[in-house]
């Protein structure tokens, strides 16, 4: 007998979540694969099996799923995470295999919180000199080069992993942790460093959510990188959901071979 096999598409925390529940649920009727980008040094540790890296393009994934016999992917990626999203569609499509998607519900805005809302990191980069010279970057590593061009800045830049090599800014200092961060941490990295002004993407959230309440309390700005749009398909916002859509799919009965 063999059990269904589901690839989840990760390297967040409901991905890992996801993936715990998974196997606590349905035990060995469900074989579960963890895709990683691979950007993080040290990925938190994961229940079932790991894959890192990419696929090579649609094509490489919609094969990956034929030769493993995928039964269902569950796209559980970050929201800006717009590459791996597309191809995902489109391999699932080309190989006729179940997908859905597993959206983290976006933040709330509060009635005090003062935030600029704009559609991509370089318009995110140009409107910083113009409001604070203490900045809070929290954009991830891939986006700093926007910010090169910031004069008069000084960036507070917190990352997952230690930079490997200098960062493109004129002005910086940098921070390193994992979420999820509490409060405390969140107005203690405030007081200290200054900070006039937080960047980041509306990633939504319980793991970085302190921050913009930390934020609102010391009435700092918040310039806001709006989400892109979402890839068309099925979708849930919990883990659990998700879990259910598992269990109403007929790959998951054991199968004679």
């Amino acid at each position: 007998m063999t059990a269904g096999r589901l690839l989840i598409l990760g390297g967040t925390a409901e991905a890992a979540a996801l993936a715990r529940g998974a196997l606590a649920r349905f035990g060995d009727k469900l074989q579960v694969t963890t895709s990683l980008a691979g950007r993080t040094e040290r990925p938190a540790p994961l229940p079932g099996q790991i894959r890192t890296g990419g696929f090579g393009g649609p094509a490489g994934l919609a094969t990956y799923l034929t030769e493993y016999a995928v039964g269902r992917v569950i796209d559980a990626t970050h929201p800006f995470a717009t590459r791996i999203s597309a191809e995902a569609r489109l391999a699932c499509a080309a190989a006729n295999v179940p997908r859905l998607m597993l959206l983290r519900p976006p933040w709330q805005r509060h009635t005090l919180d003062r935030w600029i809302e704009v559609d991509d990191m370089r318009a995110a980069a140009a409107v910083v000199p113009r409001i604070g010279q203490r900045a809070w970057l929290t954009v991830g590593a891939s986006e700093i080069t926007c910010f090169s061009a910031a004069a008069g800045v000084r960036f507070l830049v917190r990352l997952v992993d230690p930079p490997r090599w200098p960062l493109p800014l004129h002005s910086y200092e940098v921070v390193v942790g994992r979420g999820p961060f509490a409060l405390v941490e969140e107005r203690n990295l405030i007081e200290r460093h200054a900070i006039d002004v937080l960047v980041c993407k509306a990633s939504g959230g319980a793991a970085t959510e302190a921050k913009l309440i930390a934020a609102r309390e010391f009435d700092i700005p918040v310039i806001m990188v709006r989400r892109p749009p979402i890839q068309p398909g099925e979708a849930v916002e919990t883990v659990e959901a998700a879990l259910d859509w598992l269990a109403g799919s007929a790959f998951l009965e054991l199968k004679m071979v």
